[in-house]
């Protein structure tokens, strides 16, 4: 059925639209959610959580832009919201003089993905959720600091110190591999 079709329905309150919706969209958000949730059930309750937000503000969608893109910032807030609550901002501290380059970017195609998302969710939750709205959503540090409410130079901070623990656990691999 045509997402336009989908969206009328859903916003007339159709059950079967709205589960056309999420069936549409709930795997690649889910996705999204696990880059943000420590396991699996977290992710999952990001997930619901933020589909009651989409459906709660679906009559706010102005077809400027792509839908799965206003699905997927509604999906981010939510989890950024998530990590407020559990008040992660503790672990954030000043920054250390560390290199952000990692010497052998070979290990890294050597690797399978699930492998890399494993090593992304063993950060700390302050350094994991920096590191993925920079490094995979795009988002600047000026909106990384506005979203986290931290200083620009804070989100800068803890982006090295991301790469830095995720260039030791690179370079740990390539030793086991070697």
């Amino acid at each position: 059925m045509d997402l336009d079709k989908i969206i009328q329905g859903s916003l007339q309150g159709d059950r079967i639209s709205q589960k056309q919706l999420f069936d549409r969209f709930s795997g690649k958000m889910l996705a999204v959610c696990m880059r943000y949730a420590k396991h699996q059930m977290e992710a999952e309750d990001l997930l619901q959580d933020g589909f009651i937000k989409v459906f709660t503000n679906l009559d706010q969608y102005k077809s400027e832009g792509p839908f799965e893109q206003w699905i997927r910032r509604i999906m981010i807030n939510n989890a950024i919201k998530n990590c407020h609550k559990k008040s992660f901002q503790n672990e954030y501290s000043a920054g250390d003089d560390i290199p952000e380059m990692f010497e052998d970017p070979e290990v890294i195609e050597s690797m399978a993905e699930r492998e890399l998302i494993r090593m992304i969710n063993e950060l700390p939750d302050g350094y994991r959720m920096v590191f993925n709205l920079y490094a995979i959503e795009g988002y600047s540090h000026k909106e990384i600091s506005e979203a986290l409410n931290i200083e620009e130079s804070t989100s800068r901070s803890q982006l090295v110190k991301a790469r830095k623990v995720l260039q030791d656990k690179l370079l740990k691999h390539q030793k086991e591999i070697i």
